[in-house]
């Protein structure tokens, strides 16, 4: 039996919206429950047996996916782009359920980044008072000395004003015409490593986020992807306030098809156009900030050089595919393991958008 859940927070677990917007849906009067409206907060409901619908429209809860993937350069994070350009879901072929990126890393920017249908989930990672850890390597043209690191490790002041949060800083062994530094910060303003290192009259010629709150790529290529473990999920959720006994996890497993072999190679070619074409919109949404003088951020790739690496292999929890696996070679079809559901699991229907209270926030770069 499913443990009976708050409606609010079904609302965010199905996709409809945050938590909070949830609240003020059912505040409205806009959500009923077995074709009665309610609109008290904190009514429980049994999502096996009560029907939930948001306007009239029926709401079925999704499963829940977390995908970890070790982002490379030369792709935006996002789920589309209407210039045509890489996005972080050409790596991800064949979900089965819509996910969205839990913060940013910006074009040249590589690493840990998360992403999921969880938009509470997503919501708490990302909101101030969450003060979750990134941990950035970053590459600094040139020396600093300890007048700098005193300052990053302080609280420095950013180009529109803003204090950053003191930051733990480290000086990374490295190459002599350049200072590698390990770099945690608790919180997400936009672009932030970007914008203290050049704050102190340096540049940034290289970011590699390691870690984004318990997460890190260890064993994970880059442009490779995996779901999260269980304990992950549950350590990540402890982090934030939100139990984990009633998650429904969808349980699933990639396909490597045919047809995505010319994808990826249309994928580094559109990365190697934005090398020399691409510049950032007044907005920032292009989410890279050449230097004036025609540098790159990410300024150390030559012309030629390809940046996404292998793409396509996704790995279980645990590392490997099952002994019976095998590709279909059928584009965008997800199997159970087993080809059957469980017996506690729901058609998840057709809903799968969800709306952050922080989702366009950028999350540390």
């Amino acid at each position: 039996m499913t443990a009976a859940v708050r409606l609010q927070r079904y609302l965010a677990a199905a996709g409809v919206a945050a938590r909070r917007k949830a609240e003020e849906l059912i505040t409205a009067g806009r959500v009923t429950v077995n074709g009665a409206v309610v609109t008290v907060l904190g009514t429980k409901i049994d999502p096996d047996h009560d029907a939930v619908a948001v306007d009239g429209e029926a709401v079925a809860a999704l499963d829940q996916f977390y995908v970890l993937l070790n982002k490379p350069k030369g792709c935006i994070t996002a789920v589309t782009d209407d210039r045509g350009r890489p996005t972080v879901m050409d790596y991800l072929p064949n979900l089965p359920v819509p996910v969205k990126p839990v913060g940013r890393l910006d074009f040249y920017s590589e690493g840990v980044l998360l992403l999921t249908n969880d938009g509470e989930l997503a919501a708490r990672l990302l909101a101030p008072a969450s003060h979750v850890a990134k941990t950035y390597h970053v590459k600094v043209h040139g020396h600093l000395d300890r007048s700098h690191l005193a300052a990053l490790r302080e609280g420095i002041t950013l180009d529109d004003g803003a204090t950053t949060l003191p930051a733990e800083v480290e000086v990374l062994p490295g190459e002599s015409k350049h200072t590698w530094l390990g770099i945690t910060i608790h919180e997400g303003q936009h672009r932030q490593i970007h914008r203290m290192i050049e704050a102190l009259g340096y540049r940034v010629d290289k970011l590699q986020r390691v870690a984004f709150a318990n997460l890190t790529f260890h064993n994970l290529r880059v442009g490779d992807a995996r779901e999260l473990t269980q304990q992950e999920l549950n350590e990540l959720r402890d982090l934030v306030g939100l139990d984990h006994s009633a998650v429904a996890r969808g349980r699933w497993r990639a396909q490597r098809e045919a047809t995505d072999i010319p994808r990826r190679a249309r994928a580094k070619a559109l990365a190697e156009q934005e090398a020399t074409s691409l510049s950032a919109g007044p907005d920032g949404t292009d989410e890279i900030d050449p230097r004036a003088s025609g540098e790159r951020t990410g300024g150390e790739r030559t012309g030629g050089e390809r940046s996404t690496g292998k793409r396509g292999t996704w790995e279980r929890s645990g590392g490997e595919r099952s002994a019976g696996e095998r590709s279909t070679g059928k584009r965008g079809s997800w199997e159970r393991s087993g080809g059957e559901r469980s017996a506690g699991e729901r058609s998840t229907g057709k809903r799968g958008s969800w709306e952050r209270s922080g989702g366009e926030r950028s999350a540390g770069e």
